[in-house]
């Protein structure tokens, strides 16, 4: 979900007359290549090592979404902390080892100069040593070299973005009305293609299923199919809403649906000149859409005025509405081979469903204070979650629990996807960038038994993915 609504978002068609916004408050990393020399201390004062060993350093710290923890002690993130009884030998370890940690850089995500290759502090810990499933098993991943492609900056603000099904590129959705086609592997990333689409920013683009079409919407209300090798236009709809959409679904190969600002919602087949059926169910804008892969009965919408909204498509008309909820509905995902459905709000609280009692939840949960605005499922219980704080952490969703954090931007993450072999994550942000996360590694979690009870302190817990391979960022605290 792009939030729209942000204001933060800016497009061409907006007046460069507004008045600019401070930026600074949310920012939440900070740069290493304008810091260089600059030390990190302790509390008390000791020195530990130069800040550009860090490229982001401890950015959900700086969030104010980490208030509701005030109870944690701030000193659980530093070496000191670790449990003197049951992790002596890694708290030893790391003591004896900060002047080969202070050489290490992490700016790749990696750990990759030639001294960090050599000795990283997370060779240190044994996680044969720990009883808690997801840790061994993420400290066993943290430990392999992880591969991934590198950012990609844009000229202009990215607002959507579509991983090919099939083959390594790229679709970026920009505010000026142009799709940047990447083709993107470990070592760099090419621009192959740009199309000039749309008159106004772009709302949204998808890739069809078999990777051969291109689906995108514009700020000025129109729709075009475009074939994505040649970039000739398929279908070109001028006025296809009253209002700009807002969210868009592929559901087949030949059906997508589209949900606008002022929440009507229409489905469309690529073969037609018109759309097959149009409902207006909500008042406000249609914030994610979602069809079940198996049988494309019901089409589920959640929108801002905090309802999720089931159609029947055979029939055209409107199956079930939830209850009203006193948030925005941002986000949903199906788990558990599609016998439950999850949806995200701008609350930071969660509430899921069984497949086809959509009236009320079943069940819920609290996840960060910050808004989740976009969700990404990844395997059959987890999802990737991305919101205004700019941090991105990976969830187990039945039962709910903060697994850590994937990735982060320094400033809201706009837009989410995955690609089609289940390897990587792409993120973008209000600054511009593309950034790519390697998620891999949880196929291998999914046999793992969880608590059911959520863990706040992984909130601080850093995956292998994420950027930041500083081993006491994730590791403090886990024994207290």
């Amino acid at each position: 979900m792009r939030n729209f609504q942000s204001p933060y978002f800016r497009d061409s068609s907006d007046s460069e007359e507004e008045e600019e916004i401070d930026l600074a408050p949310y920012i939440l990393a900070v740069r290493t290549d304008e810091l260089e020399g600059l030390v990190e201390y302790l509390s008390d004062g000791e020195e530990v090592r130069p800040a550009d060993s860090l490229e982001m350093l401890n950015a959900d710290e700086s969030s104010d979404s980490d208030d509701t923890y005030a109870e944690e002690d701030d000193s659980q993130m530093s070496d000191t902390s670790l449990d003197s009884d049951s992790d002596g030998q890694a708290e030893d370890a790391i003591n004896g080892n900060k002047d080969e940690t202070a050489k290490a850089t992490t700016s790749t995500g990696e750990g990759t100069s030639e001294e960090g290759l050599a000795r990283r502090v997370i060779d240190d810990y044994d996680e044969e040593m720990e009883e808690d499933e997801v840790i061994k098993a993420i400290i066993t991943e943290i430990k392999k070299p992880r591969s991934k492609p590198p950012d990609i900056q844009t000229e202009d603000f990215v607002v959507d973005l579509s991983f090919h099904p099939c083959e390594d590129i790229l679709a970026v959705g920009t505010s000026v009305g142009d799709v940047l086609m990447y083709k993107y592997s470990n070592e760099t990333n090419v621009l192959s293609a740009t199309h000039e689409l749309h008159t106004k920013s772009i709302r949204c683009v998808e890739f069809a299923r078999d990777g051969k079409t291109l689906i995108s919407t514009g700020r000025e209300r129109s729709i075009v199919v475009m074939d994505a090798e040649t970039g000739k236009f398929k279908r070109f709809w001028e006025s296809a809403h009253d209002e700009p959409v807002y969210s868009m679904a592929v559901l087949g190969e030949h059906l997508f649906a589209t949900g606008d600002d002022d929440g009507e919602v229409k489905l469309w087949d690529v073969r037609e000149r018109n759309a097959v059926f149009s409902l207006r169910p909500v008042e406000d804008f249609v914030s994610s859409i979602l069809a079940n892969q198996q049988q494309q009965k019901y089409l589920l919408l959640t929108s801002g005025d905090g309802l999720l909204t089931t159609i029947n498509i055979a029939q055209r008309k409107m199956y079930v509405q939830s209850e009203p909820y006193e948030e925005e509905l941002n986000c949903m995902g199906m788990f558990k081979r599609e016998s439950k459905l999850v949806v995200g709000t701008s609350k930071g609280n969660y509430y899921t469903y069984n497949w086809g009692q959509f009236a009320y939840h079943c069940d819920a949960f609290t996840g960060p204070p910050a808004s989740a605005n976009r969700m990404v499922p990844i395997t059959e219980q987890i999802a990737v979650m991305a919101g205004e704080d700019g941090i991105i952490r990976a969830m187990h969703m039945v039962p709910g629990r903060v697994l850590g954090i994937v990735g982060q931007h320094s400033m809201a993450v706009d837009t989410l996807d995955i690609s089609g072999s289940g390897e990587l994550i792409a993120s973008s942000s209000h600054d511009n960038d593309v950034r790519f996360w390697n998620v891999k590694y949880f196929e291998d979690f999914d046999s793992i038994k969880y608590n059911s009870k959520p863990d706040k302190k992984t909130l601080k817990h850093n995956l292998p993915s994420s950027q930041r391979t500083n081993a006491r960022d994730f590791f403090a605290g886990l024994d207290d």
